[in-house]
């Protein structure tokens, strides 16, 4: 059985190999590109604020990335100092390992359990509510979209999960900053992509999708296409939903972790 991994690289190549080492076809097709920022005094700036902060939370891997790649020796040089009690929060267990990659003292890393229902914003809200009180400052470090014209910025980048998090801080008493570390954007196809595409749409290929955003670029990359007969298994219930509204014909929700994902994708056989 073919796959079609839509994830942002190198975590695509990742999950291919992961679904090839269990005897499956799987291909990397990237529906969402990452990287860096020109100006990069807001990160920065972050960094140097971050003792102030009761926590900072990040919305990806890329999130942890593209901060620490310009805060090179935060964890190291701050958490040597005993009063520095900031936590980092994360949705999900890739990003929490990519914080500890990044020299963050384990005890100081929140995410919801590897048995938890879902990975996302309500889950890890469950685990730190109690951590904070008013008065006390969250920094959400996310990224931003980039408009359809690849220049300016698009203003609807906030995300349903960072929205709903804010709001509950807020409604705690909690002051919500923001800061982006990186932005997205469509690919750029190639002749040889699309055709890829077209034909998974209907030749019982499986598409694994762990973001809404790619399905908007999907759509734009493959107007008018046709994806009744496509298959899909989506890592969210909210992806699973943004899937069906694209019009494919079976869609599975899996949590994403490998055991979900391949048990979703064999039912499929």
């Amino acid at each position: 059985m073919r796959i079609l991994v839509t994830r942002v690289q190198p975590q695509a190549q990742a999950w291919v190999e992961l679904l090839q080492e269990q005897n499956h076809d799987a291909l990397a097709l990237p529906l969402i590109e990452v990287q860096g920022l020109a100006d990069l005094s807001g990160i920065q700036a972050a960094g140097q604020g971050w003792p102030t902060y009761a926590a900072v939370m990040f919305v990806s891997r890329h999130a942890v990335d593209f901060f620490f790649k310009e805060n090179k020796a935060l964890a190291h040089d701050l958490y040597a100092q005993a009063a520095i009690k900031t936590r980092a929060w994360s949705t999900g267990p890739g990003t929490a390992q990519a914080l500890l990659a990044h020299g963050l003292p384990e005890a100081y890393v929140e995410s919801p359990s590897e048995q938890a229902g879902q990975f996302d914003s309500e889950a890890l809200w469950q685990r730190v509510q109690t951590q904070v009180r008013p008065g006390d400052k969250v920094l959400i470090v996310r990224g931003r979209s980039l408009a359809e014209d690849g220049v300016t910025v698009a203003d609807n980048d906030a995300g349903v999960g960072r929205d709903w998090l804010a709001q509950r801080l807020t409604d705690a008493g909690v002051q919500v900053d923001f800061v982006v570390a990186y932005q997205r954007g469509a690919p750029v196809w190639n002749a040889q992509q699309c055709a890829m595409a077209q034909a998974a749409a209907a030749d019982g290929t499986v598409w694994l999708f762990s973001s809404a955003e790619a399905l908007g670029h999907l759509n734009g990359l493959l107007p008018g296409q046709d994806w009744s007969q496509a298959r899909a298994v989506a890592t969210h219930p909210r992806i699973a939903e943004a899937v069906r509204k694209l019009g494919f014909g079976r869609v599975l929700q899996a949590r994403p972790v490998l055991a979900d994902v391949l048990a979703s994708i064999e039912s499929m056989a």
